[in-house]
């Protein structure tokens, strides 16, 4: 890595020793030398884990040790770690595909407003496929988050949001709070419908673990973007408020024109 750091990629691990050093070679294969690698050790409580981050250590790696705080914290400890100009997030069990790189950057380098660049993601694992991620849809986001935590972002969006909460009542979603967080702050998205990662799947990770917290995490992403569900959401409540009366009256008018109706055609018999 030269003086010049363009890219941070920052790779938080928890006991995923045995999926390290894939992850680590889909990184450095990209042979980049304005990219810098940081691995942070999150507390790590099994021996495989341990033994391959003393290894990626022999081998140069830059490597941060911390006791365990979760997984935004360690992304956060990474980030204050880092030179880059701009940060993309690997899971410690996924693969970064190269390719998109120049491509990213060049957006970012060209237009100052945008300030996430995305993709889609290749499934392995126990399940395989695409996700077409597609273009940035506030109200598909404002419902579930729909982007993965690799997406190439600037530094300042990072700075801005405060970092990744770790105050979420479980791990795992802080990527949504992050991405409302960078769209209330005036950022774009872009999207580039390329894969950017291939991501692996489990039976038991710690995404499945954080569903069985959906209705938590709904409700703080709800506490604390309140005025922007609020901003994108009251014109669709008026309208169905509007509805609402117009069928009101419609109902009303119904029963009047059948009054005046029965009316006339019992004056008409007597």
């Amino acid at each position: 890595m030269t003086n010049a750091c363009k890219i941070s990629v920052i790779v938080p691990c928890f006991n995923h020793g045995e999926f390290l050093s894939e992850t680590v070679a889909s990184v450095t294969g990209a042979k980049r030398d304005d990219l810098e690698l940081i691995v942070v050790d999150d507390g790590s409580t099994d021996e495989r884990t341990r033994e391959e981050v003393d290894a990626l250590c022999r081998q140069g790696i830059r490597i941060i040790r911390q006791e365990n705080k979760g997984v935004a914290a360690a992304r956060n400890t990474a980030i204050l770690a880092s030179q880059g100009q701009y940060i993309f997030p690997l899971d410690a069990d996924d693969h970064l595909r190269p390719g998109w790189i120049d491509q990213g950057i060049r957006i970012l380098d060209s237009d100052p407003q945008v300030g996430v660049v995305y993709g889609d993601e290749e499934f392995f694992g126990t399940q395989t496929g695409r996700w077409h991620t597609g273009p940035f849809d506030l109200d598909r986001m404002l419902h579930f988050n729909y982007m993965s935590v690799s997406a190439l972002y600037r530094r300042s969006v990072w700075e801005q949001n405060g970092g990744y909460d770790g105050t979420m009542p479980v791990q795992g979603f802080e990527d949504w709070d992050f991405w409302l967080g960078a769209f209330e702050r005036g950022w774009h998205f872009v999207y580039l419908p390329e894969v950017f990662i291939d991501y692996r799947r489990a039976n038991e990770s710690m995404l499945t673990h954080a569903l069985k917290f959906n209705a938590e995490t709904e409700e703080f992403i709800a506490k604390k973007h309140g005025p922007l569900y609020r901003r994108a959401w009251l014109p669709y409540l008026q309208e169905r408020r509007s509805l609402r009366l117009a069928f009101r009256h419609l109902a009303r008018l119904v029963v009047a024109r059948s009054k005046m109706e029965f009316s006339r055609r019992l004056s008409s018999r007597l």
